[in-house]
């Protein structure tokens, strides 16, 4: 396993949640984190169909494209009742007219499972895979997940995307419910940086 020896990391997301996310997570270890927005570097277009595969592409991406190691998390939901999406297109499952949406990605996957007669619980996991990828073209991967349910309806104002519908397993609250610190200690995210870690730690 290859060591991260710097002190300045490029986040491949255009995504300020996720950035302020990956860097709390990252400021013990002394790591400034930038984001590929903040660099204005395009989004590469995500077309493999796991979620390394796309976490991949973008860490390769903004690491050639910056000269900067890049770490690129690639995540999603994945719902029992629907065979396991959305999966990898959890995004997607958000776009439309207007741009993302989540609330409209969250009803659309109530109303599947409701057409589906799906059983309760609706159990459900995050995933996510972490890439932290080196401009010589050497990669590290890492992956994470939390077992949970979806419920109706949303609850909570924190947090983002599929975070007011998902209630983590053993918890009453959802992640949109919760407050960040404790959520960011259990998320599908903290058990892949959990594994991640070994990279900076001296």
């Amino acid at each position: 396993m290859r060591r991260f020896t710097g002190d300045r990391l490029l986040i491949a997301t255009h995504n300020a949640g996720k950035l302020q996310e990956i860097a709390a997570l990252l400021k013990p270890f002394g790591i400034s984190c930038v984001s590929a927005g903040e660099l204005g570097l395009p989004e590469p277009e995500e077309t493999e169909t796991t979620f390394v595969g796309n976490a991949r592409i973008k860490a390769h991406a903004a690491a050639k494209a910056s000269g900067l190691p890049a770490l690129a998390d690639d995540s999603g939901i994945e719902v029992d009742g629907l065979g396991g999406a959305p999966g990898v297109h959890t995004a997607d499952w958000a776009e439309g007219p207007g741009g993302r949406d989540f609330v409209r990605a969250m009803t659309r996957t109530w109303e599947e499972l409701e057409a589906a007669k799906a059983p309760y619980p609706r159990t459900a996991r995050f995933r996510c895979t972490l890439v932290l990828a080196w401009p010589d073209g050497h990669d590290e991967v890492f992956e994470g997940k939390a077992e949970g349910q979806v419920v109706w309806p949303m609850r909570g104002a924190r947090g983002h995307g599929y975070d007011p519908m998902f209630q983590p397993e053993g918890y009453s609250m959802t992640y949109g419910e919760m407050d960040p610190d404790l959520k960011n200690s259990i998320s599908h995210r903290a058990d892949a940086f959990g594994r991640l870690v070994a990279l900076f730690e001296e």
